[in-house]
């Protein structure tokens, strides 16, 4: 079988020094971590972080709990993993084969990587935590439904799948519900709440877990890092403190207190209010980093928009500065892009749709709206103030549309109420909702079927094609004419993207975002 080497060392080379998202000092931060590396700091051995709530569990293949898979990702390791330009790179592995027709993956692994319990990780883990994963991740089990992993020898793990799929290594490197690699006795003994023991190959293990308060990370002083420049989740990783202690604080202004005061380093998820609360401050630094895009969903199959020259006339009177700073209050939080996709994820990258993205005409849209013969029919625009970017960017949305002459109100619901009603098209016309990135277009909410009602053929066409591209190039050039097929039917629309906040004392040395707080390679000056 003639086979197609990825090297491990290759991958990791081709890492760009572009930093994620809209941080805004990441020159700046690097000129400084530079002159602080240079000088004579001594350095605490503790790090203090507070989150928003307790995990569930840190078992990542059974939670979708972001809290839970950023501490994990401290305890556990993948195969592969995504570097800062979002490709896949190898983790655990240490090169992946792939066979000519796409249906055979070999995963050639690191040797002598130890498990936080000495012992050293083979191909017999390596096989149980991926079946494992298959089984009870319910994405994996989604996308990847055919697929089988097997041990070759004591270092090699073979894929097989009954159909190629361009995206397979894209969905095992993803954080969501990622595939963590534990000792197989821990994977057998699981049982349907998930595993009894936290044992990873990560730069931190476990040691203590105290119900309602916090979690306690150590140093691994076993750890094997790699010796690639840090890159994202990829790359070397080094601990430089013994402790890590992530507080479970559910209140934000203790989270944001505590950050004031010193008692916190680093407070996860900061409310977009307390931003230019924390920015002025000397001792704290603000992180603003990608986060996800504000969507308008449509109603394609009942009322007045389900005919696309009305969702024209709607799109070409949207006015998505506006609708982007109500929600999200500072310019520096928000980016304009028609995209459906991370930006900062070269592969998908493109500009399909823009010459229909953000108009903002309303005197055009005003002609349009008289050529359609509308008369009046309400348009109800369906809501929750349990999010506030939600309801913000609707009631500014509903303001727009009055101004062209359309009856327009606003249907406000908790947010369970509003999932339920969403699902009823007799309830709404347009709903605004903030959804956080996926990593391929599969996986977006504006193409999948049961969220909005979307029923398009070519859109599952084009989804087959992505997912059964011979190389990234051709699956991008299929997402291109997907994205610009969304924006010529107007089944939703891209308002604009999002950025989420983190918020760290001036001590800290090295710090870097991606996704998450990463807080390997991170030095907390006394």
């Amino acid at each position: 079988m003639k086979l197609k080497h990825i090297s491990a060392l290759i991958l990791l080379m081709i890492v760009a020094a572009s930093f994620i998202g809209c941080s805004n000092s990441s020159e700046t931060d690097t000129d400084s971590s530079e002159e602080a590396s240079e000088s004579n700091h001594n350095y605490e051995d503790e790090m203090d972080i507070a989150v928003t709530a307790q995990p569930p569990t840190l078992d990542s293949a059974m939670t979708v709990s972001q809290v839970a898979l950023d501490i994990g990702g401290n305890v556990f390791e993948t195969l592969v993993t995504l570097n800062e330009d979002y490709e896949t790179v190898p983790m655990l592995a240490e090169s992946i084969d792939v066979s000519e027709d796409g249906k055979t993956y070999t995963f050639n692994l690191r040797e002598g990587v130890q498990f936080h319990n000495g012992e050293e990780m083979n191909a017999e883990d390596v096989v149980a935590s991926m079946n494992r994963w298959l089984e009870v991740s319910s994405r994996a089990n989604n996308l990847l439904s055919d697929a089988n992993f097997e041990e070759e020898d004591t270092y090699t793990v073979v894929l097989n799948l009954e159909e190629s799929s361009s995206d397979v290594l894209t969905i095992m490197a993803a954080q969501t519900q990622f595939p963590a690699i534990m000792p197989k006795e821990v994977i057998e003994s699981a049982d349907s709440e998930g595993v009894s023991e936290y044992i990873g190959t990560g730069p931190f293990k476990l040691e203590e877990w105290k119900q309602d308060q916090y979690i306690h990370l150590v140093k691994y002083e076993d750890y094997q890092a790699l010796e690639q420049e840090s890159s994202g989740f990829a790359g070397k990783k080094e601990a430089f403190v013994n402790d890590v202690y992530y507080h479970f604080v559910t209140d934000h202004s203790t989270r944001i207190s505590g950050i004031q005061t010193g008692e916190y380093d680093i407070v996860d998820n900061v409310p977009i209010e307390n931003y230019e609360q924390l920015n002025t401050m000397d001792n704290v630094n603000v992180h603003p980093y990608a986060g996800g895009t504000l969507t308008m969903f449509f109603n394609t199959n009942e009322g007045p928009l389900a005919n696309v020259e009305m969702r024209q006339v709607v799109n070409t009177a949207l006015n998505m500065d506006e609708i982007m700073l109500a929600s999200y209050v500072d310019e520096e939080l928000f980016s304009l892009d028609p995209g459906y996709m991370n930006p900062d994820q070269t592969q998908w990258q493109t500009d399909a749709g823009s010459s229909t993205y953000n108009q903002g005409d309303l005197e055009k849209s005003k002609t349009m709206l008289e050529e359609t013969g509308y008369n009046g029919e309400e348009i109800t625009l369906l809501t929750t103030s349990d999010y506030a970017e939600m309801y913000d960017a609707t009631i500014v949305v509903q303001e727009q549309l009055r101004q062209l002459g359309m009856n327009v109100e606003v249907a406000n619901f908790d947010f369970p109420t509003f999932l339920e009603r969403k699902n009823d098209p007799e309830q709404w016309d347009i709903f605004i909702t903030s959804n956080g990135y996926n990593l391929t277009p599969p996986q977006l909410l504006a193409v999948t079927s049961d969220w909005a009602g979307l029923e398009d053929e070519k859109v599952t066409e084009l989804l087959e094609k992505i997912r059964g591209a011979e190389s990234d190039e051709e699956a991008s050039e299929h997402w291109k004419t997907l994205q610009g097929h969304l924006y010529d039917n107007l089944s939703s629309t891209v308002i604009g993207h999002y950025n989420s906040l983190v918020a760290t004392s001036d001590k800290l040395e090295d710090f870097d975002v991606f996704e998450a707080p990463i807080i390997w390679n991170t030095k907390v000056i006394e």
